[in-house]
């Protein structure tokens, strides 16, 4: 039966200890020394370890603490909470005012956490007599917090490497573009704000892909990696060294007094450079070519200046590589030359502009045609026919000369299939095989695939690769070779005589034959160091039972020359100039009629 507000008020005392005694929350009220006066059910239960709620009464915390601790010898940090507590009674008393606290400690072998509020307890005339104060459970609400917290700072460690990731190279740990130019631009600023000068320096390592691609790209990483670590050692911390990406670095110097500071700067990094490196046994030595721009002379946004000393670098490695070049504005002009052309070269491929021209071989022995060298000219809609000199070595660079190498593959063997249909001998065809060619991986395919289906096609043709690039990757270059060998295909080595290969990789090259170069041939009869050079290049190819033809004979003097001293394949103007295929078809018709000259 439900109470009467009579009833309340005649048992108030015995409601307020029974709503006290069932609350989930921590009550109790303590005197001045820490002892218990009252304590409820959740505390006796939860924190003291109490039997009833009349345990407590005259005593404290250390006592139910140091209790509990002896039933559990063996570990000394069972049920600590008790003492790391105690002090806040007295805090409380000291302050005469209320206060919340967030007390912790051992419970029963685990971390516990208690929200504490505690205010000072009076008597009638209101002198403190001790404290009262409630306590929640908040342990699992902490570890909320501190799983929350530890996610937090993950995440923060996360965000900054990915930050750092970002803008830093993961190869070197130098900055990158990006940040280079982040940099820059705040050194722009500055620059501005004091009138002074910046330089951006732009290095590229000379022929760093062949290191990549004779010793593998975890010799050039290292290479780089060093390479690095040379240069950060003269930048002054003021500056800001960067990896932009491949072998391409950039350097901003702050504050430059003159261009001699800027000269004697790359001059240092340039000495330190030719230094050897010297790594997993490999005693490696590069060069590089560096290009200059100038805030704000030559540009005042940051991706101005890069972009200016960029084109003073490739104007430095137009110059001969491994030296430096500031930049003037005609090169920029240069530059847009280059990328139109480089753009027409694209298109020239795609729209199949190239024409295959033909030069005769003969043997001026006998008196016979040989065969003939397949040369490439760009039929461009604009300018008209060009000859190879004002576009192969762009080719080269971009590796768009793999394209025109094809192009010129298929043409030329069209030409020569139908010759042999129509009943003419054309002998040997020899095509220029650039040595890009050698590095795809679909290039035996490419070939098979060529010559499937023709008659004599594999015997009567011959490749042709220049001395200097099968020397660049010896051991690539041979393997390749080898198989190209194997499919009946015939090898020459172009412009003998002006490269550095050595007798040893000579005897392991699959050649059939050597072809002398024309700088050695214009001077013939009369320079004493082109005929020994000659002599000595026929004396090899006897002695290593290889073929051999000159090529740029002009005069009926140099093939006299050359025939007396045992050469006689001859290719040049003093028999014919390069030709069409239709004017090809009508000299080889007319070399059977006739006596060659």
């Amino acid at each position: 039966m439900p109470f009467s507000l009579l009833d309340i008020n005649e048992h108030n005392a015995e409601l307020l200890s029974l709503l006290t005694q069932h609350l989930p929350d921590m009550l109790w009220v303590k005197d001045t020394n820490g002892n218990y006066i009252y304590a409820n059910n959740a505390l006796c239960e939860g924190l003291l370890m109490a039997k009833d709620t009349q345990e407590p009464i005259g005593k404290n915390d250390i006592f139910f603490a140091l209790r509990e601790r002896a039933t559990h010898s063996n570990n000394p940090y069972w049920h600590t909470f008790g003492e790391l507590c105690f002090n806040s009674d007295r805090i409380v008393i000291l302050n005469n005012k209320p206060m919340k606290f967030e007390e912790f400690g051992n419970i029963k072998g685990k971390m516990f956490y208690l929200e504490v509020y505690k205010a000072p307890f009076y008597d009638k005339d209101g002198n403190i007599i001790g404290t009262v104060g409630t306590g929640r459970d908040i342990t699992e609400l902490k570890k909320i917090q501190i799983d929350l917290q530890e996610s937090l700072k993950k995440l923060d460690e996360q965000k900054e490497m990915f930050e750092y990731q970002a803008n830093h190279d993961s190869l070197t740990d130098l900055p990158n573009r990006a940040l280079f130019l982040d940099r820059l631009q705040q050194s722009i600023h500055m620059a501005r704000r004091l009138r002074s000068k910046v330089a951006v320096i732009f290095m590229d390592l000379d022929h760093f892909k062949e290191i990549n691609d004779s010793l593998g790209h975890h010799i050039g990483d290292k290479l780089l990696i060093e390479f690095s670590n040379r240069i950060k050692n003269v930048v002054r911390r003021s500056d800001t060294l960067s990896r932009l990406g491949g072998d391409e670095f950039c350097i901003i110097l702050n504050d430059i007094a003159d261009i001699d500071f800027i000269s004697k700067f790359i001059s240092q990094c340039m000495e330190l450079n030719k230094l050897a490196y010297e790594i997993d046994k490999n005693s490696l030595h590069i060069g590089m070519s560096v290009g200059v721009s100038i805030y704000p002379s030559d540009g005042e946004q940051a991706g101005v200046l890069l972009q200016h000393a960029d084109v003073a670098m490739y104007k430095a490695k137009s110059d001969g590589r491994n030296t430096y070049c500031f930049y003037d504005e005609e090169m920029t002009e240069k530059v847009f030359e280059r990328a139109n052309f480089e753009n027409s070269l694209r298109e020239a491929i795609d729209n199949k502009e190239f024409v295959v021209y033909f030069q005769p071989q003969i043997n001026a022995k006998e008196n016979t045609l040989v065969g003939m060298e397949a040369l490439v000219r760009w039929q461009h809609p604009v300018i008209g026919l060009m000859s190879p000199e004002k576009f192969i070595t762009l080719a080269e660079e971009t590796g768009m000369i793999v394209q025109i190498d094809r192009l010129v593959m298929e043409q030329a063997l069209c030409h020569f299939q139908k010759w042999h249909e129509d009943g003419l001998n054309p002998g040997k065809l020899a095509i220029n095989l650039a040595v890009k060619q050698l590095q795809e991986d679909d290039f035996i395919d490419f070939i098979t695939n060529l010559i499937k289906n023709k008659e004599c096609i594999a015997q009567c043709l011959e490749l042709e690769v220049t001395e200097n690039n099968i020397m660049k990757n010896p051991g690539k270059s041979i393997e390749v070779m080898q198989q190209i060998s194997e499919l009946g295909i015939g090898l020459t080595i172009d412009d003998f005589g002006t490269g550095y290969s050595s007798l040893a990789y000579l005897k392991r090259l699959p050649i059939n034959k050597l072809k002398i170069d024309k700088s050695f041939v214009s001077a013939l009869p009369l320079n004493l160091d082109d005929i020994e050079i000659s002599k000595t290049i026929i004396s090899l190819s006897t002695i290593l039972s290889l073929k051999v033809i000159a090529q740029g004979v002009e005069t009926k003097e140099q093939k006299d020359f050359l025939v007396a001293h045992g050469c006689d394949f001859i290719q040049g103007y003093f028999y014919a100039h390069p030709m069409t295929a239709h004017d090809m078809t009508q000299f080889l018709i007319d070399y059977i009629k006739i006596d060659a000259p």
